[in-house]
């Protein structure tokens, strides 16, 4: 497996829970730069569950594709965890889904960032905010860090439709 497979059991995982829910999903994306839409395309039957995304790297698109609040946005170059809430719950209304996800960050040093690696996710259902973090990022490549972060990212996701599903 390389650096940006999807983990195969946890896609098909999510795949069914969604379709057993009879629900969607949208992803709005920064820093992984589309490797959570590639996994969730990947999904076995993947149109039944995931409505779409959008990858927005900069402020102007991130301001009007996904609303985020332009003064906040620019105060911290895009990454907050409040500018990856505002993603997550607008993507999900943008593309019609229960689940919005949303992340941004740094998958290289730059200066903006104190030459430190970290994203902010945020995970929302029916508008709820059910979760939201900071993932700090590991040694490694930009695309390492980038699958990385898309990873733990499904991986929350996974525990909060799990948490949402009745017994």
């Amino acid at each position: 497996m390389n650096s940006i497979e999807p983990d195969k059991a946890l896609i098909e995982t999510l795949a069914q829970l969604l379709k057993d829910r009879k629900e969607t999903i949208a992803a709005a994306e920064s820093v992984t730069a589309g490797l959570v839409q590639f996994s969730l395309s990947g999904m076995p039957e993947a149109s039944l569950v995931f409505n779409g995304g959008i990858t927005a790297y900069n402020l102007e698109q991130k301001i009007k594709h996904l609303k985020v609040d332009p003064v906040h946005a620019a105060r911290v170059n895009c990454v907050s965890e409040r500018v990856a809430v505002e993603m997550a719950a607008e993507v999900a209304t943008v593309f019609d889904a229960a689940w919005g996800i949303g992340i941004t960050g740094y998958a290289a040093p730059v200066p903006e960032s104190e030459n430190r690696l970290f994203a902010y996710y945020a995970i929302v259902y029916r508008q709820e905010l059910l979760g939201s973090g900071m993932l700090t990022g590991k040694e490694g490549t930009p695309m390492a860090l980038q699958a990385y972060y898309a990873h733990t990212l499904l991986k929350r996701l996974l525990e909060m439709i799990q948490a949402k599903t009745p017994a």
